[in-house]
């Protein structure tokens, strides 16, 4: 039991001791082995030793950063190809549907005969209508001339011209027109023309109208198709934008469309 107990102390002197004799050894002289306690490396030294030494952070950030960039860049260019695609299908569409076609002969607000030819070389909005509208024909002339304010304020694009065609060629005479287009935008062209010339234009853009019947005072409501049409200046119809587009979104669409645009006349 006491050597137990003193075991431990024992075992302390032990490893202290910096030197022991060692007898008989050649010569007659003494040698000397120093003894060391056992120890084992720590923590960081194993890491140090066993672990190899990987790229640094800041590397790893640049590393992630490059991929990140190069998979947003093929993302942006599948979609800019995916729209782009998707927009000549639509224009396609559209030239397939045979709108527009054909000329017109139309008198303007100021009496001068108008032919679809006048307007070749030139964007074009067009928006049927009648000037005894209470509601929805003021507020979709005035969407239109907002797009093309939109339009004119940014340089390098080319000027839009924006026209109103009447569907009710009984009260809608030159000089009704005249005093109509006056309110929205310098150049809006107001035309009007026969019964028969109203007819023949709208059966070509395959617009819908129908005057209803006469109050007391004979005054009547004309239900029409709400849209506005686009035209390239190769004078084919290029798009419409239905009443529930806003200007803003019209605006980025025709400024898409000139982008793209490549004439088919040439």
């Amino acid at each position: 039991m006491l050597l137990l107990t003193r075991a431990p102390k024992a075992w302390h002197r032990l490893f202290q001791l910096k030197a022991l004799a060692l007898p008989g050894t050649p010569g007659g002289k003494a040698q000397h082995v120093r003894y060391q306690p056992f120890s084992t490396p720590g923590p960081a030294e194993t890491g140090r030793q066993d672990q190899p030494q990987g790229p640094g952070l800041r590397t790893r950030l640049l590393v992630t950063a490059l991929i990140g960039a190069g998979v947003g860049g093929a993302w942006l260019a599948m979609r800019a190809e995916k729209e782009q695609w998707w927009r000549q299908q639509r224009t396609e569409a559209l030239r397939q549907a045979a709108v527009g076609q054909g000329d017109f002969s139309l008198l303007d607000h100021r009496g001068q005969v108008r032919c679809k030819a006048d307007f070749r070389g030139q964007w074009v909005l067009l928006y049927f209508g009648f000037t005894h509208c209470p509601d929805i024909c003021p507020d979709e002339l005035e969407k239109l001339v907002q797009v093309v304010r939109q339009l004119e304020a940014e340089p390098g694009l080319p000027p839009v011209q924006p026209l109103f065609i009447t569907v009710d060629p009984e009260r809608d005479t030159v000089a009704a027109m005249a005093r109509y287009v006056q309110d929205f935008h310098p150049r809006l062209l107001g035309l009007t023309g026969s019964t028969e010339q109203i007819a023949q234009v709208s059966r070509s853009y395959r617009v819908y109208y129908s005057a209803g019947p006469k109050d007391e005072d004979q005054d009547y409501i004309v239900d029409h198709s709400i849209a506005i049409y686009l035209l390239s200046p190769d004078g084919l119809f290029t798009d419409y934008y239905s009443r529930g587009r806003s200007a803003e979104q019209i605006t980025d669409s025709v400024r898409r469309h000139m982008a793209a645009f490549r004439s088919v006349l040439h």
